[in-house]
């Protein structure tokens, strides 16, 4: 059984219970996202956060230092600039793992964090998993004895998370608690941006759309049959969709899965906002 540390935090905090994941969050903070590949956490300031992402299906020989430098680009930071490497303890599940210490600048405002990247290996594939803690430079002196352990408490609940059943298999279920989650996530982005002018909070959501991509690295379909649109791994260039909600995927643009099958397969298009 996997325990918490009680000890986290200065303040209180709770366990929240995802589809995909169980993680902490600090008294307070929001939980910006919560869906396969990933969970983000804001502090009530905007001053502080925590990021767990992670990926199944890539190379074993990746370098774990790659993995979280494309993930911390994904935050589209200034003047990006990370440690040498030290080996740490790894997060539940995971047989290794690596830390830096890291530095940019957002908006103008100098910020400092600590990445871990740890891994679990499995055949001639490997997941990564990145969590990470950042604040302003000014106060990260009071986030940097917990914050990276808040983003270290996240555990797996659901065989689907990182993406593992959609590369072992090439069936992805939609389910109704998925179409809930970015319903939620759609209503908190209007409530945040509500004062800004239209122009600028269509840019916002843009924005929103291709970080949640480019962190997840996955892509979004759209559904011929009225289900929500569709996060899929980029394994991928090419999905078909039955009646079922059973998802086939494919490299070969001439391949057709409705040629000898009794299904009714229809090909699925990219979402672009």
């Amino acid at each position: 059984m996997y325990n918490y540390n009680q000890s986290l935090t200065p303040g209180s905090w709770e366990i929240r219970r995802g589809h995909y994941f169980n993680y902490v969050v600090p008294s307070g903070w929001r939980v910006i996202e919560d869906g396969q590949f990933a969970v983000v956490l804001f502090s009530p300031d905007n001053a502080a956060l925590t990021i767990m992402v992670g990926n199944s299906g890539l190379p074993v020989n990746y370098n774990p230092w790659q993995f979280v430098y494309e993930k911390l680009l994904a935050m589209q930071p200034y003047q990006l600039q990370m440690s040498q490497p030290r080996q740490v303890q790894p997060i539940a599940g995971c047989t290794v793992a690596y830390e830096w210490d890291y530095t940019y600048t957002a908006n103008g405002i100098p910020c400092r964090g600590m990445a871990k990247c740890s891994v679990a290996y499995s055949y001639n594939i490997c997941t990564m998993v990145m969590t990470c803690a950042a604040s302003h430079q000014s106060q990260w002196a009071n986030y940097a004895s917990w914050l990276p352990q808040v983003a270290s408490q996240v555990m797996a609940t659901n065989g689907a998370a990182f993406g593992i059943q959609g590369i072992m298999a090439q069936n992805i279920e939609i389910s109704q608690a998925e179409g809930q989650r970015l319903r939620e996530y759609r209503e908190w982005s209007e409530r945040t941006w509500k004062e800004v002018s239209r122009q600028r909070g269509e840019s916002i959501d843009r924005q929103n759309f291709h970080f949640r991509e480019n962190l997840g690295n996955v892509t979004t379909w759209t559904n011929p049959y009225g289900y929500p649109n569709v996060e899929l791994p980029t394994s991928y260039n090419y999905f078909w969709i039955n009646r079922q909600g059973q998802i086939y995927g494919t490299n070969n643009p001439g391949e057709n899965p409705n040629v000898g099958s009794t299904q009714d397969w229809v090909r699925m298009n990219r979402y672009l906002p």
